[in-house]
């Protein structure tokens, strides 16, 4: 799965930033490695001019494997609880997307006695 990070004007990217952010999401999103071609993360920042307590953007936009493409905004005090909340809305559509088959703790309705 590869992850692709761009970053708005008014966020101060680099290498760092990138790497933080394909961690994280790798580290959340791994099980669905098979089924997602791509994942994009869009980081911004709202209402730059103004101070306001949730104006760090991140959208994510994920490219599942012969399905059209999802994706889900979050917006929070920093940037980091914005990419980690975005990261957590994407596992959830991506379990929707998916069923709930591929999660480690799921068991096969086959194995239920």
């Amino acid at each position: 799965m590869q992850v692709q990070v761009n970053t708005g004007k008014n966020i101060e990217g680099g290498e760092r930033l990138a790497q933080y952010v394909k961690a994280t999401v790798d580290a959340k999103l791994h099980r669905f490695v098979e089924q997602v071609t791509r994942i994009e993360a869009h980081l911004s920042e709202e209402n730059s001019h103004k101070t306001h307590d949730q104006d760090k953007k991140c959208v994510l936009e994920a490219r599942p494997a012969g399905k059209p493409p999802v994706a889900v905004t979050h917006l929070a005090a920093t940037l980091d609880q914005a990419i980690h909340g975005a990261v957590e809305k994407m596992e959830r559509v991506l379990e929707t997307t998916f069923g709930h088959s591929h999660h480690p703790k799921a068991v096969p309705v086959s194995d239920i006695a």
